[in-house]
């Protein structure tokens, strides 16, 4: 089962490094992650997409809130939470996918960011299932390159990942 992990760390050179080799070192994979600062420029929050049994997503729950760095951690699958990725695509603007292509984009609420002589970039935001929808979408026109995100996750209401101790 997908998990989607929020970390709060604190914003010090070498953390990313440890959470990394925290997953690498016990051989779990990391299908995305996305860090960045939080309101607190001393705190950021990463965002990790994980597979894994539940017993094995409380055994990296616990490895994660050992490491020095780590403020709290939270497995928000189980929340109510809101979730994005945001995807740049670049496709082949052929003479006769061009319409398509900007027909596709509004469809998926997206936007044209950069047009060239042979190619469009398209901004698309969403949910994971949202992004891989468009991508199945657009590649019979011709993908000549994808950029993502990764998930960031927020819970909703009035549940917060304060910065507060562990």
């Amino acid at each position: 089962m997908r998990h989607t992990i929020s970390v709060l760390v604190e914003n010090r050179f070498g953390v990313l490094t440890r959470v990394a080799g925290l997953f690498s070192g016990r051989g779990y994979n990391i299908e995305s992650l996305t860090v960045a600062e939080t309101q607190d420029p001393q705190v950021s929050r990463m965002t990790i997409v994980t597979k894994g049994e539940d017993r094995i997503i409380e055994q990296i729950n616990k490895q994660l809130n050992k490491l020095i760095d780590v403020i709290k951690v939270m497995d928000v699958t189980s929340d109510d939470y809101v979730e994005r990725e945001l995807v740049l695509v670049k496709l082949n603007a052929e003479e006769k996918n061009r319409a398509e292509i900007l027909r596709m984009a509004d469809i998926f609420r997206g936007k044209v960011v950069d047009v060239c002589a042979k190619s469009y970039t398209v901004e698309v935001t969403g949910s994971d299932n949202k992004i891989r929808a468009f991508l199945e979408m657009v590649r019979p026109m011709g993908i000549q390159e994808v950029a993502r995100t990764g998930k960031v996750a927020i819970t909703r209401g009035s549940k917060i990942l304060s910065t507060k101790t562990k």
